[in-house]
């Protein structure tokens, strides 16, 4: 029997066991959140109106950790857990960065502190090995061990910031995890496909299809009017799952077995990690430079994000978490066409007529309020000549 069939219904296992265990445990956490009150007052820059329990990431936590454990069970994945350094680094590091965001959901912690977290939380992955050894392109590599680790620190806290920057709109993160690892999932097994036969599922992608399944059991809670929120616990979980899964994966690539015909394939695992995280890179990296230029710190708190200026377009809570999801399908699934679709040309006008769409739908109601005030304009000169005219006749 191929080995691919087996593999997939395995992925398949562990996709559903933590959607699943996501599922029922967010309903637990609802419940304990709502009997104790375990839920802050809200913020001036709080989109939702009525207190909402923010434990969410407890579940999600729960539901991956578990999947961990049945996938340890699993042959296929041996060769996963033959190395349990990283796998236990990872689950270390979602503990602790799940235990700190918890308390600043409830205690609202000062930002250095989370800072600090996520730098020992970066440090705790890359110390294990999982770290960017190499770009997979002629086989360039990043520098020296100490550098490869200070990039991959960064890298994971920068990712970890940037999905929780944009954690502000019902069902935004969960829905944008679930498109982006989707297609990182599809991208990592047909990569693996490519350069390793004998493995088509390694670590990126069991981390890939964990994540995904763990958002979506949590979605249902999530979406527009949520009940529960993922807090700063999930968003950060996240985070450091997506940029994990992303440079593990560029582990799995021998440069030497790619050759030019497949140059743009061994581009992907830099460029993709980034271009599915396009809007929340673009989010915090605006929203840095902005507190910056006023004197703020960096993680000052305001309401100027990307989805806070969509909500002031004019667009519907609903509207603004659609269009974040089509920017991020767009994007992905536009750079997984260049690795399937032969000539490049069909994917990148695939790609070019996404973004117009894109575009044009962000912005529709600039051009709807536009349209509004020159058709009161001219309803309004009407008027005026209609009433002029009714003027002469009466006084005739």
């Amino acid at each position: 029997m191929p080995r691919a069939l087996p593999a997939e219904r395995v992925a398949f296992v562990c996709f559903v066991t933590v959607l699943f265990l996501t599922f029922a445990l967010s309903g637990v956490v609802l419940r304990v959140g709502l009997k104790y009150e375990l839920y802050p007052k809200i913020r001036d820059r709080d989109v939702h109106t009525r207190p909402t329990p923010r434990l969410g990431g407890i579940a999600m936590f729960c539901g991956v950790v578990l999947a961990f454990v049945v996938a340890s069970f699993l042959p296929f994945f041996h060769v996963v857990f033959a190395n349990p350094g990283p796998v236990l680094a990872i689950l270390g590091a979602c503990a602790l960065t799940v235990a700190v965001g918890v308390a600043d959901d409830i205690w609202d912690l000062d930002w250095t502190i989370k800072l600090a977290a996520q730098i020992l939380v970066a440090s705790l992955v890359a110390w294990q090995g999982v770290q960017i050894l190499s770009v997979p392109i002629g086989g360039i590599t990043v520098g020296s061990p100490y550098v490869s680790m200070i990039v991959t620190i960064l890298l994971i806290v920068l990712v970890m910031n940037a999905v929780n920057f944009i954690d502000g709109l019902d069902g935004l993160v969960a829905g944008i995890a679930i498109i982006a690892n989707s297609v990182f999932l599809i991208y990592s097994y047909l990569l693996a496909r490519l350069t390793s036969p004998s493995n088509y599922f390694n670590l990126a992608s069991l981390i890939a299809a964990v994540l995904v399944g763990a958002c979506l059991g949590f979605l249902p809670f999530n979406w527009h009017r949520a009940r529960l929120f993922m807090g700063d616990a999930g968003s950060m979980l996240v985070g450091l799952l997506m940029a994990t899964s992303a440079i593990a994966v560029t582990g799995q690539i021998d440069p030497n077995e790619l050759g030019k015909s497949q140059l743009l394939p061994a581009f992907l695992p830099i460029v993709l990690p980034f271009a599915i995280l396009l809007l929340p890179l673009v989010d915090f990296s605006l929203a840095v430079i902005r507190r910056l230029a006023a004197g703020k710190s960096p993680f000052a708190a305001d309401r100027k994000h990307l989805h806070h200026r969509l909500l002031d377009l004019g667009h519907s809570h609903l509207q603004a978490v659609l269009i974040f999801y089509a920017w991020t399908a767009v994007v992905s699934v536009g750079l997984l066409l260049f690795f399937i679709i032969r000539p490049y040309w069909i994917a990148a006008v695939i790609v070019v007529v996404g973004l117009v769409v894109c575009v044009f739908i962000t912005f529709a109601p600039v051009g709807q309020r536009k349209f509004a005030t020159a058709a009161t304009r001219v309803g309004a000169r009407m008027k005026k000549a209609t009433d002029f005219a009714m003027e002469k006749v009466t006084r005739k």
